[in-house]
């Protein structure tokens, strides 16, 4: 039996380079200062959450597969550690998991992250409107495309490389639709109910209700809303 954690996860600024604070400063506009503020304070307590339901999993030597980790071995290590050093909550909390006798397992293709990096990078870097709006469209005209190709690669990855007996934990962005691609073998406890994650994120950039954009907090940081099913993917395929 093949089991796996499915985390579908916050991005921090530290989590995302060079361009976390240019993307932090064009999100604080549109959100509006205090509920951005709101916001980057669930995050930490998001993770802080998360952090402690993975504390009691104890010491089961997980598969680790991360959200932006192209490589295994040494190098991936030191990724992972760069990543905690700068701050990543998402890569301490791997990192301890790895010196519990855990195992990280490249995750992604390198050349679908490093053109979706670009797209990024120009978007936050461009200075005049035009130069913002031509990037903007050229992101958006490849994005849906490309997180798809990230998602199969990621799923193909799993399915492969995930062997009988071996229990994972996948940290993944909201946003990302790995799960109905998974074999149906594997076993999988969503940490927290992706649609959720994805109404707070929506809820957040649209601010039509603010007890819902509360309600939605406050699930992302309660302790008691971790799920504990394990379900397989039932699509035919």
């Amino acid at each position: 039996m093949k089991k796996l954690y499915y985390v579908p996860i916050i991005h921090t600024e530290p989590d995302l380079g060079s361009v976390g604070a240019g993307i932090n400063r064009v999100s604080s506009v549109i959100c509006g200062e205090e509920r951005w503020n709101r916001h980057k304070q669930t995050v930490s307590d998001f993770w802080n959450s998360i952090a402690d339901y993975v504390d009691l999993l104890g010491d089961i030597n997980l598969k680790i597969y991360q959200d932006g980790l192209m490589a295994d071995g040494e190098l991936g290590l030191k990724i992972i550690e760069e990543g905690a050093k700068g701050g990543s909550k998402n890569h301490e909390i791997v990192l301890k998991l790895i010196k519990k006798g855990g195992e990280i397992r490249k995750t992604e293709d390198p050349s679908l992250l490093k053109e979706e990096y670009g797209h990024i990078l120009k978007l936050s870097q461009s200075k005049s409107f035009l130069e913002k709006g031509l990037a903007y469209l050229q992101y958006k005209m490849r994005k849906t495309r490309l997180m798809e190709e990230r998602d199969k690669f990621i799923a193909r990855n799993i399915n492969e490389t995930l062997q009988d007996g071996e229990t994972a934990i996948l940290f993944i962005g909201a946003y990302h639709n790995v799960f109905p691609r998974l074999s149906k073998d594997i076993l999988v406890k969503e940490v927290k109910e992706q649609d959720k994650v994805k109404a707070y994120f929506d809820e957040l950039i649209q601010g039509k209700d603010k007890n819902e954009f509360e309600k939605l907090a406050q699930y992302l940081i309660s302790p008691e809303s971790f799920k504990e099913s394990w379900v397989t993917n039932n699509k035919p395929g």
